[in-house]
């Protein structure tokens, strides 16, 4: 029945911060942004390959635990062809980046970085 994960939601903060960082430093495609008058919230949709990230805004949301060991959603990850690439992409853009690391079961390398609200973000390579 399920075929694949269609989009991920994502509350940000300071949204023009997080717009800024997902449009511009990660460079996702802008589909959609709608303001919502009723709710004093944003929704922006992005592009990320066959998937959507839909960010929103929402005034003055609680904050949640988002260190990877929290309950619930542990991390948000990209899949690239080349992490070194990726890595020097990001840093050139002033993202702090954790040293790449080999998951033991695939022998993939990966990486961890994070949003302007702290959500952990992972690069794992092909």
């Amino acid at each position: 029945m399920l075929e694949r994960i269609h989009h991920t939601a994502i509350i940000a903060s300071n949204y023009e911060e997080s717009k800024k960082f997902y449009t511009e430093v990660l460079e996702l495609e802008i589909i959609h942004e709608l303001y919502r008058e009723e709710r004093d919230s944003y929704k922006l949709d992005l592009a990320i390959g066959d998937a959507q990230i839909e960010l929103f805004s929402f005034p003055d949301p609680p904050k949640r635990p988002s260190t990877p060991e929290a309950q619930g959603l542990r991390h948000l990850c990209f899949e690239v062809e080349d992490i070194e690439k990726a890595v020097n992409w990001l840093e050139n853009k002033g993202v702090e980046v954790e040293p790449i690391r080999v998951d033991p079961v695939t022998n993939k390398r990966f990486t961890f970085f994070k949003d302007p609200d702290q959500l952990p973000l992972e690069l794992y390579e092909r």
